[in-house]
């Protein structure tokens, strides 16, 4: 199979809802890059990734350069040949690892094509459907229930609440949705905002109510995480710590979590996510398949490791759902908070671009 042109398209896309973390400042729009790769036999395949300084540590047109430049060297390949691929693009993307998911992305999808098989079924094929938790941003008490109120009625049953800031109201902005949804599962993302006492502060006044708390504490403070994770009574998982493959041996290793989160966008694809849920299992850490603000594309993508992994245990795919003018049509399908793939090759996706 002879790969005889690559396209690189970056798109700029706006959230219906400015995203508020403890870490970056409010994020109004990411930018996606989509790459389509045509071959000689007639098959046309796509990946994408996106990019922000404040999400992934990169800046657009770092991102889309790299691109372009795997984008040239892509014809010498054999694109189903997918590590060998890989790690000739690498030294083009040392810097710039969500260029290397979107080649990554692409030559799933290739391989799905070729072999006329989705790609949850190529990697694994453990099960079929995943629920799947939606996100509730940092908001005033009153807001918060409203929008959980909300999310209830479109059909989810599992909400992330975004926190950090300020330890005691995320506490009591837990609770009061628990009181107004005492069946639901609720989970509390720090994004690394407290500090080791006050994360050990809100998993116990928290203690029946969270199903996890993820990142309490900064993502370079490895010890901390590790003592909140030794004396917490709440699931504790780490998501910014972990970039790729050797920080997730470093967690694993120092048993600093009980669970990792890995965002294929942000560690460099697929190949290198299911390192880190290798390295997961291996040391008996639950895994997390979650994503950053990105195209359906690829939550589609991490959709279809989610369903391949037994060591799979949480999956947090909602990233499309407050994006504007996202150019992918899913394949995919979400009713009442589950997500579940068809059998359609690939990614299962096309892209009106």
């Amino acid at each position: 199979m002879q790969i005889t042109k690559v396209d690189v398209t970056p798109v700029e896309l706006s959230l219906r809802q400015p995203i508020r973390a403890a870490y970056h400042p409010e994020i109004e729009s990411v930018t996606a890059v989509f790459v389509r790769i045509e071959t000689r036999q007639g098959e046309s395949a796509w990946g994408c990734t996106v990019a922000h300084p404040d999400l992934t540590g990169e800046e657009p047109e770092d991102v889309i350069a790299a691109c372009q430049s795997c984008a040239d060297l892509a014809p010498d390949l054999h694109p189903t040949n997918i590590e060998y691929s890989l790690a000739k693009l690498s030294p083009l993307t040392e810097d710039t690892p969500a260029a290397l998911c979107a080649f990554d992305l692409a030559f799933h999808d290739l391989l799905g094509l070729a072999a006329g098989m989705p790609l949850h079924r190529l990697l694994g094929g453990y099960r079929h459907r995943i629920q799947t938790s939606v996100t509730i941003g940092i908001a005033p008490l009153e807001e918060t229930v409203e929008v959980a109120l909300a999310r209830a009625a479109g059909g989810f049953r599992m909400l992330k609440i975004k926190g950090g800031v300020n330890a005691g109201e995320d506490v009591r902005r837990v609770q009061a949705v628990h009181r107004a949804l005492p069946e639901f599962t609720l989970r509390l993302d720090a994004d690394g905002g407290y500090s080791v006492e006050q994360a050990l502060d809100v998993a116990r006044a928290l203690e029946g109510n969270l199903e996890m708390l993820e990142q309490p504490t900064p993502a370079d403070d490895l010890e901390a995480l590790r003592q909140v994770t030794r004396h917490s009574p709440v699931p504790i998982l780490a998501a910014q710590s972990v970039t790729g493959p050797p920080s997730a041996l470093e967690v694993a290793s120092h048993k600093a979590a009980h669970g990792i989160n890995v965002k294929v966008a942000a560690c460099g694809g697929l190949s290198r996510a299911r390192q880190v849920d290798a390295i997961a299992r291996a040391g008996k850490l639950a895994t997390m398949i979650g994503c950053l603000p990105e195209p359906a594309l690829l939550i589609a993508a991490g959709l279809s490791m989610a369903l391949s992994a037994p060591n799979v245990r949480y999956c947090d795919l909602d990233g499309h759902l407050d994006l504007i003018g996202d150019p992918t049509v899913p394949g995919f399908k979400l009713e009442q908070g589950w997500l579940t793939a068809t059998d359609v090759p690939g990614l299962g996706c096309t892209v009106d671009l």
